[in-house]
């Protein structure tokens, strides 16, 4: 009996580690006690990086997901983004109300397979140990901009439902124009806005059932939208929504907000930046819409302003890739991702195709070399240090370090530069990594001295590990 009941309490615990459901276990994803600037899992340091082929993944059917994870696992990845979108760009992805024989959609009941699959996605994700930055909101499912007819076939749209009308809702029969106008009231129906007492139940109702289905796991975290420039309130009224309902729960997460500005020192991102009680972490993808030095400054802009209440920097959109509609390159998205790794990034994804490189090879490459990079040093005690860097041309090389043991420099495309090493004492090694194929390249003995004069071995992207 003793025996049996050993098993069944082990059995228990098992199930609540896998699921953050342990008494007493609060935020076992959360900023790092030591450095905050990076997140912990259940108080250890971890670096989430990642890559994938679609921004909500959990719409995939299983035989194209299941394959999807393991390809970002066995690269090293550990995160991926999951947009809560329902539009329907690839013909599987589903709704979440549930559809009458007559073809109208019924607010108040769900469609249990788009529940299913959104569950599936925190269960393989959690058995692989891959984190997921949630977005609630996507403004493009509410729009007809461009071709799209998303607004048209949404259950939201009043022709479309059963629970209200075009009178009643506030709504329009057509949205045509880009949502970055902010024109659909769906985005404008908190208490401290329109106030929509008929349209905002429904939106509390879906924003409960995410919750109810991804509060028992402890690797989510949640962002308000996909790159909003709407109003203020909008945003901060469903950061508390989500965080008092996990208070309910005897849950504590951690939230954010992806704003549209693409320069991080504009006013719109101290909505969140100054905010810390409220939100956990920042979000600053749409600084990878820049590049070369400005795109590295832009990121210490915002990591200077936070000093005095250091939080981790998330960009779950790298963006760049060949022959994409924003006139970047692979290039970009790989330069993009190195130079917010050695900028004290926490979390980097590559985004998806054509505008990022989702999981591809040079994706896969880019993640094992960084991982190699993390095995040689740990990131989160190292800082950008580019003043250690002289004879250096703008965008030729990146340096971070702790100081006396570690020094981390990356170069984009070859070149030659100077490390001022003056703090370094005893025999250093050098060592490169190859970012484009993933492995570890030459290594040497350096004599000790004050300065160092490294050239990488090709004009690849190159990483260079100096330590004691």
């Amino acid at each position: 009996m003793m025996k049996i009941c050993t098993l069944l309490v082990s059995s228990i615990v098992t199930l609540c580690l896998a699921t953050g459901n342990l008494v007493g276990d609060e935020a076992p994803l959360k900023p790092w006690m030591k450095n905050p600037w990076y997140w912990s899992y259940h108080a250890e340091p971890v670096l989430l990086l990642g890559g994938s082929d679609d921004d909500n993944l959990f719409q995939w059917p299983e035989d194209q997901l299941i394959p999807q994870l393991d390809r970002i696992a066995g690269a090293g990845g550990n995160v991926i983004r999951n947009t809560m979108s329902d539009r329907k760009d690839k013909g599987f992805e589903l709704y979440p109300f549930a559809q009458r024989d007559d073809g109208r959609y019924d607010l108040t009941q769900w469609n249990d397979e788009y529940w299913q699959r959104f569950e599936r996605l925190l269960k393989e994700t959690a058995r692989r140990k891959i984190f997921i930055q949630i977005e609630i909101w996507d403004r493009f499912d509410y729009s007809d901009s461009g071709d799209s007819n998303r607004w048209q076939i949404h259950p939201y749209n009043p022709k479309n439902n059963v629970n209200y009308n075009y009178r009643d809702s506030g709504f329009a029969k057509r949205y045509p124009d880009h949502p970055g106008a902010n024109r659909q009231p769906f985005f404008f129906t908190t208490p401290a806005q329109q106030n929509n007492e008929i349209v905002l139940p429904f939106q509390q109702a879906f924003v409960r059932k995410l919750l109810d289905t991804s509060l028992p796991y402890d690797h989510v975290l949640y962002c308000m939208d996909n790159e909003t420039n709407g109003e203020e309130e909008w945003s901060r009224y469903w950061a508390r929504f989500v965080k008092e309902y996990a208070a309910t729960q005897q849950k504590e997460i951690y939230v954010t907000e992806m704003w549209d500005d693409w320069n991080l020192a504009a006013a719109r991102h101290k909505r969140t930046f100054d905010h810390p009680e409220l939100y956990g972490f920042v979000d600053v993808s749409q600084n990878n819409h820049n590049g070369g030095q400005n795109h590295w400054d832009n990121f210490l802009h915002v990591r200077q302003y936070l000093a005095s209440q250091p939080r981790p920097m998330n960009t779950t959109k790298t963006y760049g890739a060949t022959d994409n509609k924003f006139g970047h390159s692979d290039q970009d998205g790989v330069e993009r991702f190195w130079r917010h790794l050695l900028a004290g990034a926490a979390s980097i994804r590559f985004h998806r195709p054509d505008s990022g490189l989702g999981i591809n090879d040079k994706a896969v490459a880019c993640i094992r070399a960084a991982r190699k990079l993390e095995e040689r040093m740990p990131l989160w005690k190292l800082k950008p240090a580019n003043e250690l860097l002289s004879a250096r041309e703008p965008n030729e090389a990146y340096l971070a370090t702790d100081g006396t043991h570690h020094w981390a420099v990356y170069f984009p495309a070859g070149g030659e530069v100077s490390i001022d090493l003056s703090n370094a004492a005893g025999e250093l090694d050098v060592e490169w990594i190859n970012i484009n194929t993933g492995e570890f390249g030459s290594a040497h003995k350096l004599s000790p001295g004050n300065d160092l004069v490294l050239t990488p071995p090709g004009n690849e992207n190159w990483a260079a590990i100096v330590a004691k």
